[in-house]
């Protein structure tokens, strides 16, 4: 069988050149790997839901760090994941436990604006906001806001338990009219992708702000 070409699947190279460098990369380079993860036509997606684990069901001696990147669905999230060091830390930390709220790659595709980007940085500072070493900067503390609004530092995670995820946002989940909710926002869980031994991973059909 004819090997697949990384453009075959645009969210695994995404995946892949963030995986590359353990170091802080650049803004242009996160940016060129974020437009790469958006296809040029539609692609077929993983059901969130095949293989999902049972309420029951826990991946002993596993972490988090071990399975966030195998969830097709969220790649380019769980890739951003690892440019955040507080973040990369916390999920390869048997010790402390969370629960990450990853937006699908269709949502992170459809982002008014990139996970760097901030409307208040473009009023104060132009189309410049994010050039030269200081938009870099701002760039990073953006992306890290970003990020860790979606980690719950806490799991198991107790419906209507209001938690502050590692960005300082209050959040709390509740079930309605048979779903799994993200409050304030009202976000979906579509799926539970894993159950670890320091937390889970949650498949979100939204961003939280």
């Amino acid at each position: 069988m004819k090997p697949a070409s990384l453009l075959t699947y645009p969210s695994a190279a995404f995946c892949l050149i963030l995986a590359a460098s353990a170091s802080p990369r650049p803004l242009s380079d996160i940016l060129k790997s974020f437009q790469l993860a958006a296809p040029q036509s539609p692609i077929s997606l993983p059901n969130p839901f095949a293989g999902m684990p049972s309420e029951e069901t826990v991946s002993t001696g596993v972490i988090i760090s071990d399975v966030i990147g195998k969830t097709q669905s969220i790649a380019i999230f769980s890739a951003l994941t690892r440019d955040i060091d507080p973040v990369s830390g916390r999920l390869d930390d048997a010790s402390q436990n969370a629960t990450v709220l990853a937006p699908d790659n269709s949502v992170m595709r459809d982002l008014k604006r990139k996970p760097w980007e901030d409307a208040e940085d473009y009023s104060t500072f132009g189309a410049e906001a994010y050039k030269g070493q200081d938009g870099e900067d701002r760039a990073h503390k953006n992306l890290r806001r970003f990020v860790e609004r979606h980690i719950v530092p806490e799991s198991p995670w107790e419906e209507g338990k209001k938690v502050q995820t590692l960005a300082g946002n209050e959040v709390w989940w509740e079930m309605r009219d048979g779903k799994q909710k993200i409050q304030p926002a009202d976000i979906e869980v579509t799926s539970i992708a894993d159950k670890v031994s320091n937390g889970q991973v949650w498949v979100i059909g939204g961003p939280l702000a």
